[in-house]
């Protein structure tokens, strides 16, 4: 019978880790992004007798996962068994012994048994490895950053942290990070947008008037503010661009008014921004201190940080997040141009000497948990890696990680002709940033290197793993 086991050393120690994987939100973080994976119902948490069911879409096939867990050991070791799913056998057990100086020894095993039998082993033993092998390397780092960022930031008691965007790339993978981290999101949503989305606690309200419609925002320690309307995906109209200003101002400004409102507003609110403040720099050095640009990008970056001006007044210690390129297979520019990449259909944005301030979406989720944590974090901060790169530099980088070519180029009339002013804003515009406040505040970064970034976020790591 087929076998594959996991094993990595990790700084923090059994106890944190052991309770990572017992939060809500451990398997959501956990999911690598390329893995169409959804849990659809839970009982419990991963206790002997709980259970949870997975639907897992292939193409238009999706196959229902049921999994009990078993052998449940505090802090040491539980056991996910099959009862039901595409596999005949499945059993994972997750292991977690002490190493040393205070850390600990993770170790995921599996032991299954491929459908079809001996021809089943002979045409998917090996891709079933691979897949495990792409899946556990990826757990594993998500896991030990995880639980080192949170042996680093101690807390005394749980936040409670309101989250507006909750079902976005950044909110929803934010939410999965606070809980299994040990917090309590609460999703603020629209009226009339429905439960669906979001596993987490809401509230519902109004971003046009600010009026809560059903919840409180009692109790709240944190605020991330992360909705608005997409930047890149409709052609801008002037009633496009009026939304995309409107959804950011209006609701950021209502929203301040609310929480400073409260007769115990939350400490501190850290608030979405974009580097699209600082225009088009050609190939200047930005930091937080550099002038605003001009274009339509900064002056709804600018209006957008100045509604957070009520929460300010009413004490509440606001950070404005100033997010580059966040990288993700999730959602956001990397996902929209996977595709065409793996198809050979990579290329450059014009000359391709624009800059691309980026960064992975750990980093920016990391950033956001400093800024919650650190009192000293005020103000505008820049939410990009410390090494920016070209256009141009980005689609080799992007090209040599997935082994495809990436030799063609869009021409700026091309651009320019299909998209109108978006072309010239959002991918033609440069801007070299820096993230100064947030390395002077003291925060370590998780990738730094693009193809390390990317490897990453599309599973193309090299893989280890012991398999049987």
């Amino acid at each position: 019978m087929p076998s594959f086991t996991k094993k990595s050393h990790l700084s923090a120690s059994p106890e944190v880790v052991f309770g990572y994987h017992e939060q809500p939100g451990a398997f959501q973080r956990l999911t690598p992004p390329w893995e169409p994976v959804e849990m659809t119902e839970r009982t419990g948490t991963i206790r002997d007798g709980d259970r949870a069911t997975l639907c897992i879409k292939q193409g238009p096939i999706s196959l229902k996962w049921v999994a009990e867990h078993r052998d449940y050991i505090p802090n040491e070791q539980f056991k996910d068994v099959a009862l039901s799913g595409p596999f005949p056998k499945w059993e994972h057990t997750h292991r977690v012994t002490p190493g040393e100086d205070g850390g600990s020894i993770l170790t995921d095993s599996i032991d299954y048994r491929l459908p079809g039998g001996p021809v089943g082993r002979a045409l998917g033993g090996g891709f079933v490895q691979r897949k495990l092998a792409r899946m556990f390397t990826y757990r594993h780092r998500v896991t030990a950053d995880d639980t080192a960022m949170m042996t680093h930031y101690p807390v005394e008691k749980p936040l409670r942290v309101l989250i507006s965007g909750a079902t976005g790339l950044v909110g929803s993978a934010l939410a999965a990070l606070l809980s299994a981290a040990g917090h309590t999101p609460v999703a603020l949503r629209r009226a009339g947008q429905g439960p669906g989305g979001t596993p987490w606690e809401s509230v519902e309200w109004n971003p046009h008037t600010g009026a809560v419609i059903n919840g409180n925002l009692d109790g709240l320690d944190a605020v991330v503010h992360l909705a608005g309307a997409g930047i890149a995906d409709k052609r801008w109209t002037e009633a496009r661009k009026r939304l995309i200003k409107d959804s950011r101002v209006i609701g950021t400004h209502n929203l301040c008014s609310a929480l400073s409102s409260l007769p115990n507003p939350p400490r501190v609110m850290v608030s979405a921004s974009a580097t699209g403040y600082y225009g088009d720099a050609d190939d200047a050095i930005l930091d937080e201190s550099s002038p605003m640009g001009v274009g339509f990008r900064a002056e709804v970056c600018r209006d957008w940080e100045a509604a957070t001006r009520p929460a300010e007044e009413a004490g509440i210690r606001v950070v404005h997040l100033r997010a580059g390129i966040v990288l993700s297979l999730a959602g956001g520019a990397l996902a929209k141009m996977a595709l065409p990449f793996r198809c050979g259909l990579g290329g450059t944005f014009g000359n391709g000497r624009q800059y691309m301030s980026w960064i992975a979406l750990d980093d920016a989720l990391g950033m956001v948990y400093h800024a919650l944590m650190t009192d000293s974090v005020a103000g505008a901060v820049n939410a990009v890696s410390p090494v920016p790169c070209t256009n141009s530099e980005f689609t080799r980088t992007l090209g040599r990680v997935l082994h495809r070519p990436a030799g063609l180029a869009v021409p700026r009339t091309a651009l320019r002709l299909a998209l109108g002013e978006m072309a010239d804003e959002a991918l033609l515009s440069s801007a070299r940033v820096q993230p100064a406040a947030m390395m002077d505040a003291g925060y370590v970064f998780r990738f730094t290197r693009l193809d390390d970034a990317l490897q990453h976020a599309l599973g193309r790591v090299p893989l280890t793993a012991n398999a049987g």
